[in-house]
């Protein structure tokens, strides 16, 4: 309200009242900005410790893939952690910040909105307006609506599945008839094929410890001990080996396959002391030159980490094999490159994180030069991939061999000037070293330029592995390899691992054929 537009009180205790209301309100307002001021001072204190913990972590993060940083840092899964609890407190923020603003944030516009999967249930809700007074005998006509959707769930309940058999006879005749029993995995007991694969997929594919399942069922007042849901794993396991053993084999046929190993915690027969055994994984996705097979994924459970695991394990294989530099894998390429041995193609995410490593410590120019030199290597990979072979070879001739030439030459003329126990000097003839399997990659287009791939597939691993302790390749080990060699390959071909689990579980029980056990794999799951 402008000066000319005030209306003032000729009396004048009506006009001293006026101005004690308007100092009191003018009070209250100043009390009020100040609060803000404090709250929002606060928010971006909050906020700005947030950005640098944010940025910190990106830094790590995208260091430890590029080798920006030294090892040691978060994995995956903790970085993923960190970062919703962020999300969480910045929220948090915004929250009380809208609320000391009386709830008068500008609403922001609507950003687009994938949909909703077409499966879910719609569960309708109509909200209909009040009558206004005097419209009661009128007629309402509808002139549109404003329709939202939000996303609700049901939490998972436990239900007991009655099967009833009737026993009849007939009059006159001799003899009594019953439907035959249904076929279970587990003969006799209380557990469906379903719940199986959700105690499996919890366990296997979330890393969710029985006892944790344990405690979560008996919420609902279900009482099962994870010793028993232990011993129908260890069935379930035994039920699904052939189609494990059938998944590696289905990798060897393949042109290319990745190998790679990783620690597991486990007791050591006697001395009740933890010891460390070793997940073998073999992986093919020949989906990144254009292939048209399905992507497979097979883990082995050993207790050592000899080249005789891997022997036995790739017995017959002939094709290409993607690996890091460990030195197990050599004992299954012949020098002369053979057809009795496989062709050993290296990774060159190996390399380039032993030199990211000193080029984060600024300890090395050589390092350096190298990382600056390399980063075209994945741009032009980026280009192709997908692609067929011919066309990836292709572009590999055109970009990348003469970044790989220039590098070995710098590696070479750089080597003499650096002491031999150097740590350049290390990272230099570790790639010098493997330079033909390096090279690889420049004149067959179905080898990858690194072994990510199969890093990829361990590190789901890595969540169950924190969360086990095994005793032995029979302690458990050789369980877990085998269904969760099944449960990956199901989510690597985008299948619903229990959908599929319950499917496949209910048609072992019921007899299904080995010699149609293709039919049974993740990659053919039909509902």
């Amino acid at each position: 309200m402008s000066a000319p537009e005030l209306a003032l009180p000729d009396d004048v205790d009506a006009l001293k009242a006026m101005v004690i209301a308007m100092a009191q309100k003018a009070a209250l307002l100043e009390e009020r900005n100040l609060h803000l001021e404090l709250v929002n001072k606060s928010a971006d204190e909050r906020i700005a410790r947030l950005t640098a913990v944010v940025k910190m972590l990106e830094r790590a993060r995208f260091g430890s893939r590029s080798e920006r940083l030294r090892t040691g840092a978060l994995s995956e899964e903790q970085y993923a952690l960190v970062f919703d609890e962020i999300e969480t407190g910045v929220a948090a923020i915004e929250a009380q910040m809208e609320k000391s603003a009386g709830g008068s944030k500008a609403k922001r516009a609507p950003r687009p909105r994938k949909g909703f999967a077409a499966h879910l249930e719609r569960v309708e809700v109509v909200i209909e307006p009040e009558t206004p007074a005097g419209c009661e005998a009128l007629e309402k006509i509808l002139i549109g609506e404003d329709v939202s959707e939000r996303l609700d769930v049901t939490p998972a309940k436990f239900r007991v599945i009655v099967t009833r058999r009737p026993k009849y006879a007939y009059k006159g005749w001799d003899g009594v008839i019953q439907a035959a029993a249904p076929a279970r995995i587990i003969e006799s007991g209380i557990p469906t094929e379903a719940l199986l694969a959700q105690i499996a997929v919890s366990k296997y594919a979330d890393g969710l410890p029985l006892y944790r399942q344990e405690a979560i069922y008996a919420r609902d007042q279900v009482e099962i001990d994870r010793s028993q849901m232990a011993q129908w794993m260890g069935k379930v396991g035994f039920e699904l080996e052939p189609l494990a053993d059938y998944a590696l084999t289905r990798i060897k046929q393949g042109e290319r396959v990745f190998a790679d190993e990783t620690t597991l915690p486990t007791l050591a027969p006697g001395s009740g002391k933890a010891k460390t055994a070793y997940l073998w994984t073999y992986l093919r996705d020949d989906r990144p030159f254009g292939g048209s097979g399905p992507p497979i994924v097979a883990y082995r459970f050993e207790d050592s980490r000899a080249g005789e695991c891997v022997a036995r394990h790739l017995d017959g294989y002939r094709g290409i094999l993607q690996v890091d530099g460990y030195a197990a894998y050599n004992r299954l390429a012949r020098s002369d490159r053979g057809n009795d041995g496989v062709l050993l193609a290296a990774c060159w995410s190996h390399v380039r994180r032993k030199f990211y490593e000193l080029h984060a410590a600024g300890s090395s120019v050589i390092a350096s030069q190298t990382v600056a030199q390399m980063a075209p290597l994945w741009a032009a990979e980026a280009a192709v991939r997908g692609q067929d072979p011919a066309v990836r070879i292709a572009a590999r001739q055109e970009k990348s061999a003469v970044v790989v030439a220039a590098l070995f030459a710098l590696w070479e003329k750089e080597l003499p000037k650096l002491s031999g126990k150097s740590k350049p000097a290390e990272a230099i003839r570790y790639a010098l070293g493997r330079r033909a399997a390096l090279e690889c990659f420049l004149a067959d287009g179905r080898i990858e330029i690194d072994s990510n791939t199969v890093e990829r597939a361990i590190r789901p691993q890595t969540i169950t592995r924190k969360n086990s302790l095994f005793a032995g390749s029979d302690g458990g080990g050789r369980t877990w390899a085998t269904i969760a060699t099944l449960l990956t390959t199901a989510k690597m071909n985008q299948v619903d691992p229990h959908a599929w689990l319950t499917q496949t579980l209910e048609r072992i029980a019921n007899g299904w054929p080995n010699s149609d056990i293709e039919a049974l794999m993740p990659w053919n799951y039909q509902r």
